[in-house]
């Protein structure tokens, strides 16, 4: 049996709740950990027609891109229509899970399936988030220690770099001390100078495992007070981050790259906006999956041919437009933000498969494509 808390861990695994950013609503909505879960549905909206659909599907759990409960409620009544929403959910045991802008700076995320739906190849983070904080472990040991060392830093999480683990620098040099009163010396005698022939050992490793290093050091070390220091490493951008930018396999005048992309996206009455020479060849684009006009300064530092995102307002995109870089394709929120179910549908039951067993075949999944943007009608 495949339970809520073991597609969860999943979930949080690929779209850690910890890269969203501060404002929002990340995580489970509704639902009991330890309730089976059979069959899922992905959404971009958790909207009416959408839980509809979850409801009479016999879907044990909705999970969607944007969240249900962006802004505080004090009530969940049904006098509300987000109230009526949630007691439907609980009667009905589905459970709703969210995976915004956690889902938005993955790697990958909401802006990988958007540039790999037109097709954009050597992407990297518009906006990349920094790595994970790393250390660097220091320390000296006799030189017949060195191997035993290394296995307890290792142990305890030092020296994974990469497809590598038990990475390490070692140099050899001597080292020196005097005991004083009240010591009690692996090596030589209370009072004399003594010389050791000493290795210093480098490892590296994340910063949240600093105190389990420290404490392994200390374990395996022979000596009563070993020599060890822990440098911080500066901080590197990561894969991480809202947006892409890449490169198209071939360049394309602009109305034919808009042409792409309204080829490559589910359609919607919003459609593909183009502003800008419809000539203009483009071979490197900016994407952004969902509102993007507060990323124009680092689309144009990028120094990009095109730009594609939704919900341009007017005076972004015309200020935009007055620097005459990028070449701006604007389509609807819910078709950009759309090519992410299907990744996040494969990565689940990838998940859930490496997970144990047979998890991944137990879970039926489904894509919805009712169509929730909120534009309905062009005349």
């Amino acid at each position: 049996m495949t339970t809520l808390a073991d597609v969860i861990s999943v979930m949080d695994r690929l779209y850690n709740p910890a890269w969203a950013e501060s404002w929002d609503a990340v995580g489970l909505v509704t639902g009991d950990p330890d309730q089976e879960v059979r069959r899922v549905l992905f959404a971009v909206d958790p909207m009416r027609a959408v839980v509809d659909e979850a409801i009479e599907g016999g879907f044990d759990l909705l999970v969607t891109h944007h969240p249900l409960l962006l802004r505080g409620v004090n009530s969940v009544a049904t006098t509300t229509p987000k109230g009526r929403v949630i007691n439907d959910l609980i009667r009905a045991g589905v459970a709703l899970h969210v995976c915004h802008t956690n889902a938005d700076n993955a790697n990958p995320g909401v802006s990988d399936a958007l540039a790999a739906a037109i097709g954009l190849r050597a992407t990297r983070p518009l906006k990349a988030m920094p790595a994970d904080p790393m250390d660097k472990v220091v320390v000296f040991v006799p030189v017949e220690e060195t191997q035993a060392m290394l296995d307890a830093l290792a142990k305890a999480g030092a020296g994974h770099i990469g497809d590598y683990e038990r990475a390490a620098w070692s140099g050899a040099g001597e080292g020196t001390f005097r005991p004083l009163e009240g010591a009690n010396p692996t090596i030589g005698s209370v009072g004399d100078i003594e010389v050791v022939p000493e290795n210093r050992i480098e490892m590296i490793l994340p910063r949240r495992k600093r105190q389990a290093v420290a404490e392994a050091l200390v374990a395996a070390h022979s000596y009563e007070e070993p020599a060890y220091d822990f440098y911080e490493l500066a901080a590197l951008p990561s894969e991480r981050g809202g947006g892409r930018i890449g490169v198209l396999a071939e360049p394309l005048p602009l109305a034919d790259f808009a042409r792409l992309v309204a080829e490559s996206l589910p359609r919607t009455e919003h459609g593909v906006r183009v502003s800008g020479d419809p000539d203009r060849m483009i071979e490197t684009v900016a994407v952004v999956g969902g509102a993007g006009d507060s990323e124009f300064d680092r689309v144009r530092s990028a120094g990009v041919d095109a730009y594609l995102t939704a919900d341009l307002r007017h005076h972004p995109a015309t200020e935009a437009r007055a620097y005459g870089d990028p070449a701006l394709v604007d389509v609807a929120h819910w078709a950009s933000e759309w090519p992410w179910l299907a990744d996040a549908e494969r990565l689940l039951l990838d998940g859930l498969a490496a997970q144990g067993s047979t998890q991944g075949s137990t879970v039926d999944t489904h894509i919805s494509t009712l169509c929730t943007d909120a534009w309905t009608l062009r005349i």
